[in-house]
């Protein structure tokens, strides 16, 4: 398979450029690519270059460089554009939703800090979680060929997330709550975007759930069983991508 690289500036037809020092040092130490292979590389803008590697100088300071040679215009987003606003779980949870959720073909990822969340983020400890995670869905982005990267955005307090939202949107919005009756083969077909909510560790208190629905959310079940919170917005975008997207 031939590897794939994000480039995080504008990449244009025949010019050589310089691959970033830490994807360098992985397609070099940990792919075991170097001069004359061949790569593919994208700027997040959509679309893929093929281009040739050539080395610039000696190892171990030898820089990786990269020749673009042609471009094709192929888009893997889905039809469906879905926004998964995922309340943080405890540990390092998030990494694990963060990467199946970009390989699934979520739009954005919106972390949000519940009542009832173990872990509480701010300052410079959420910037770079946040950060990391931006890493993260890059690298999915590589291995699920994938040429757009999906936005994760600044971690926010869910009071203050759904302050922000419009009263009505032409979306769907979901919230998955244990107790709800529906399920989401019961909706119809979104018009536009769907924006799915998933709680953390012990769920949404009473008051969350009030504060979501007042905005529009709909709760729904996954289910008879009770699925853990890394679980059950991964298994809801499955579903959703198969009734609507492009599984």
């Amino acid at each position: 398979m031939t590897p794939r690289f994000f480039c995080p500036f504008p990449l244009s037809a025949g010019a050589t450029v310089q691959l970033p020092a830490e994807t360098a040092h992985h397609a070099v130490n940990v792919l075991k690519v170097g001069a004359g292979d061949t790569a593919i590389l994208f700027d997040g803008r959509g679309g893929q270059w093929r281009a040739t590697l050539a080395m610039n100088g000696k190892p171990p300071k030898a820089a990786l460089m990269a020749t673009l040679e042609t471009f094709d215009a192929q888009d893997n987003e889905s039809p469906l554009d879905i926004t998964l606003v995922q309340a943080l779980p405890a540990g390092d949870k998030m990494d694990w939703v963060v990467q199946k959720a970009v390989e699934l073909g979520v739009a954005r990822i919106q972390p949000v800090m519940a009542r009832r969340s173990v872990v509480k983020l701010s300052g410079e400890r959420a910037e770079r979680r946040v950060a990391h995670w931006r890493s993260i869905a890059i690298a999915a982005c590589e291995q699920s060929g994938r040429n757009r990267v999906p936005e994760v955005a600044p971690i926010v307090e869910l009071p203050r997330y759904l302050g922000q939202l419009p009263a009505t949107s032409a979306g769907l919005r979901l919230i998955c709550a244990p107790g709800a009756c529906a399920s989401l083969r019961d909706r119809a077909t979104p018009a536009q975007a769907v924006t799915l909510c998933v709680g953390p560790e012990s769920g949404f208190d009473d008051s969350e759930l009030s504060a979501a629905t007042t905005v529009g959310f709909q709760p729904i079940r996954l289910g008879p069983r009770i699925l853990r919170t890394e679980t059950a917005g991964l298994a809801a975008l499955a579903v959703l991508m198969a009734l609507w997207g492009d599984l």
